[in-house]
């Protein structure tokens, strides 16, 4: 069985916009054998990183100097095959969420390299996780509008030597819902989120067409700017 970690980094938990692409790619995931682990990074208690001092990387090589909830994630994360990491566009992360991020550095083996003309690390010998896949939501028009953070999750996985998933994003995502309701546009981009988590399982990797169609448009550009 494959182990997904799952991390939703939006201050709304499972009632935010990234919660709503998130939860049919991870139902795609599992219907194909895959066990999912969700966290919520806002719910977390996770102290931001000191990684300055690089104990984790000198004094106590792999293991993090703070006793908080990441001391419980760490070793569900060296054991999954693939972490998920779903968030909001803000700036280019929601706090939270870069918290957590910058909290993995315990699972990087500090020995470097250069790989294609960078400084790069790589991930633990007891560290599993083969991809990383992010999963991203956001309120502008544009899908240029993700680029700082798909370059973020991009970097963290040739740091960590593994394959990056993606990007799974999602622009104007509040056109998805006209009032409660969602349009039938948005079910399309739901059923393709579920068909992108199956494809992952089945085929390690989602076909172009399908993350084109869960970033579809909505709504013309000229009516976003003149609503």
């Amino acid at each position: 069985m494959t182990n997904v970690v799952a991390v939703n980094g939006s201050p709304l938990q499972g009632k935010g916009r990234t919660a709503t692409i998130l939860a049919p790619f991870l139902k795609g995931i599992e219907e194909y054998g895959a066990k999912v682990n969700l966290f919520y990074a806002s719910k977390l208690k996770v102290k931001p990183c000191s990684c300055g001092q690089l104990f984790c990387w000198n004094r106590t090589p792999g293991k993090c100097i703070f006793n908080d909830e990441m001391q419980q994630i760490f070793p569900l994360i060296k054991k999954a095959r693939m972490l998920v990491l779903a968030t909001p566009v803000y700036i280019p992360l929601p706090g939270d969420m870069q918290n957590f991020i910058n909290r993995l550095v315990p699972l990087l083996d500090p020995t470097i390299e250069c790989r294609d003309g960078r400084t790069r690390a790589r991930f633990r010998d007891d560290v599993e996780i083969e991809k990383i896949c992010l999963v991203a939501s956001g309120g502008w028009w544009e899908p240029e509008n993700f680029d700082t953070v798909i370059r973020i999750v991009e970097e963290l996985a040739e740091d960590a030597k593994i394959s990056f998933v993606g990007p799974i994003i999602r622009p104007h995502a509040q056109f998805m819902h006209k009032g409660d309701q969602l349009t039938e546009d948005a079910k399309i981009v739901l059923t393709a989120l579920e068909q992108a988590g199956a494809e992952l399982i089945q085929t390690g990797e989602i076909q172009q067409e399908t993350l084109d169609m869960i970033k579809k448009p909505l709504i013309t550009k000229e009516k976003f700017y003149n609503r």
